[in-house]
């Protein structure tokens, strides 16, 4: 798998960041209690937990915090798994599958908390629509919401296509399933919060100290180009961004590239015709397109993904009709930002968590719900090293299929997403 790399930067989220300091690589060796290989949402949730229990935490970035896509997703905080309950219940059972779906309504509280915790500006809100594009899918709303309710979960509400259209300036939607319960926020300043957090605990980051080597024995360690870090633990949280660098994990995950674009500033009032109230909205598709508005009236629609490393040239004239034709009424506005990045889906859907040995964790795989979960994960790993694993083992249970295919699985998955590109478009 090639590196991955960032497309049409840079992204709005980098040209709105919050101002932060910069990390110095690593040179030399040291050592510490834990080393971190990742600065993003898992790598920082770990090293606030850790830090704050008074362990030396080091965490390796192979770039900048939040490169990856912790800095460069849609920033829609979502509710669950994206596999949904079934599959997480036919290998743990229900009532496992029930603990695991309130381990993931804690990731968002976990979210909730650190922003006020740590005072953190990156604009959150909540309100969540998930929008039909078909009229013949509303009993798959239905099913959902009393599979949430039966949860526990009940801040929902089915809304008709008529009542969708006072919220949305769009026809193209035939219902929805509104969360109170789900939002969205700038996701590369909440992340640059979580770094601060974390070295105002203790812990110590090094920016472009891409990790070469990692070592998961009994005395593990972790080589960059400028030094070392012998540990006694090591947490590998790179997502997408793994590559090849723990043969263990390579296959266990596939890296998916999606899009985003943010439009010129709409003003007040024609943002709020958009989205009069300012949720974050998906559609059902398997393969989904999103929007939501930012704090300075911009809508930002994301989409389109791509599952091979073949990049559009002009990213802007690529997406903007995929957004028009949701709402033809921005046909006049500029795109001012055009960007992409990978996330890591699994086979099944589910996070990938695990021991790769008694001194080595890792969580990756998320599968476009890592806003939250990541955090979560992070946490629990976290957890896991001071001795208490009950929380991590239950979801490290859960038993993950390499991507088939070898060398070819790339294209293999593309072509199987030429499946589910039609299925939408004919369901």
């Amino acid at each position: 798998m090639p590196m991955a790399k960032s497309i049409s930067a840079p992204s709005y989220y980098q040209a709105t960041a919050t101002p932060s300091p910069k990390h110095p690589p690593l040179m030399g060796d040291v050592s510490a209690d834990v080393c971190i290989v990742g600065g993003g949402y898992t790598g920082l949730s770990a090293a606030i937990e850790l830090a704050d229990s008074g362990y030396k935490v080091i965490v390796l970035e192979a770039e900048t915090v939040g490169h990856g896509a912790s800095g460069r997703n849609g920033g829609q905080i979502c509710t669950g798994f994206s596999s949904g309950q079934d599959k997480i219940a036919s290998q743990l059972g229900r009532e496992d599958a029930r603990r695991c779906f309130t381990l993931a309504e804690e990731a968002k509280q976990l979210l909730k908390d650190r922003i006020a915790r740590y005072d953190i500006d990156c604009n959150l809100r909540w309100g969540y629509l998930h929008a039909l594009p078909k009229p013949n899918r509303m009993d798959g709303l239905k099913q959902w919401k009393e599979e949430w309710d039966e949860l526990g979960y009940t801040d929902t509400t089915i809304l008709t296509k008529e009542e969708l259209e006072e919220r949305l300036g769009t026809r193209a939607y035939h219902g929805a399933l509104r969360e109170g319960g789900a939002g969205h926020f700038h996701p590369l300043n909440y992340c640059l919060g979580l770094a601060r957090a974390a070295t105002s605990a203790g812990a110590t980051i090094h920016e472009f100290s891409r990790a070469v080597e990692v070592d998961t024995g009994a005395k593990p360690y972790v080589r960059t180009a400028g030094g070392k870090v012998n540990a006694r633990f090591v947490i590998i949280a790179c997502n997408a961004y793994l590559g090849r660098l723990v043969p263990k994990l390579y296959g266990k995950v596939m890296p998916v590239t999606s899009y985003i674009i943010a439009t010129e500033p709409l003003g007040e009032n024609r943002a709020r015709a958009l989205i009069r109230d300012g949720e974050a909205v998906a559609d059902t598709n398997f393969i989904v397109d999103y929007f939501r508005t930012t704090a300075d009236t911009r809508l930002l629609f994301g989409g389109r993904a791509s599952y091979t490393t073949l990049e559009p040239g002009n990213l802007g004239a690529y997406m903007k009709p995929r957004m028009t034709r949701v709402f033809p009424q921005l046909r006049d506005v500029s795109i001012d930002f055009a960007w992409g990045g990978y996330i890591a889906i699994t086979y099944n859907r589910i996070p990938d968590c695990g021991r790769l040995s008694p001194t080595a964790y890792y969580a990756h795989g998320y599968s476009g719900q890592g806003v939250a979960l990541a955090g979560l994960y992070g946490k629990l790993m976290a957890e896991a090293i001071r001795g208490t694993a009950e929380r991590f083992d239950l979801l490290s249970r859960v038993r993950h299929l390499p991507f088939p295919g070898g060398p070819i699985r790339m294209p293999m998955l593309a072509s199987a997403m030429l499946f589910y590109r039609l299925r939408d478009a004919l369901s």
